[in-house]
């Protein structure tokens, strides 16, 4: 039995030594317990940016898989805001990379309520002023008791720069081709910035 768990894992190449040898160990008084721990590692699954499904601005649900394969670059925006200008290069980010990168807009009024209009309004605003044509979701809350669950799992994400709280509108979470979170940015990182397109290049 022992060997047949050892080879097993051997095989999927998803534990350590150290593991293994602790379940070579479970084997030789209950052999129930290894076969219990491969179930659950080849049914459970970490979450990514795919197991998520919001709400686009004109409520619609949004399959956020129909991505896999891009990079993901999710803003959350106010219309309000010093740093509303950047939706310009935003834009231009989205048309540039279009190939290889998604960007998807989350308005947000948590930060000195510079988003307090309907969605309808914000989607209005977007397009007459920036001609803002990637993906814009329903207007939701990225900080606090009632933060949207999409941001809750950014901000908890381990990934190179920092995790934690948003601090203020335009912050930048770039997401892998397989959904996984690797690189955030503050709000004064700009679309073009250096640091932003070196992460989409993948310099």
């Amino acid at each position: 039995m022992a060997s047949v768990v050892t080879g097993c894992f051997g095989i999927l190449n998803v534990l350590t030594e150290q593991i293994i040898i602790s379940l070579v160990t479970f084997a030789k008084t209950d052999p129930m317990k290894p076969l219990l721990l491969i179930f659950l590692l080849l049914f459970t699954k970490d979450t990514t940016v795919y197991d998520f499904t919001p709400i686009s601005i004109d409520g619609k649900a949004i399959d956020l898989s129909q991505y896999k394969g891009k990079k993901i670059l999710i803003v959350n925006t106010a219309s309000e805001c010093g740093f509303t200008y950047q939706y310009e290069d935003l834009q231009k980010l989205s048309e540039k990379y279009k190939d290889k990168l998604v960007l998807i807009g989350f308005p947000a009024n948590n930060f000195m309520h510079q988003e307090p209009v309907t969605n309808a309004e914000i989607k209005a605003f977007c397009t007459s002023k920036y001609n803002v044509t990637f993906p814009m979701m329903s207007k939701i809350s990225v900080k606090g008791d009632d933060i949207d669950p999409l941001f809750k799992w950014l901000t908890e994400q381990t990934n190179p720069d920092f995790t934690g709280d948003i601090k203020w509108n335009f912050e930048k979470f770039l997401i892998d081709e397989n959904g996984k979170l690797v690189h955030r940015f503050r709000s004064k990182s700009k679309p073009f910035s250096e640091e932003i397109v070196n992460a989409i290049e993948g310099k």
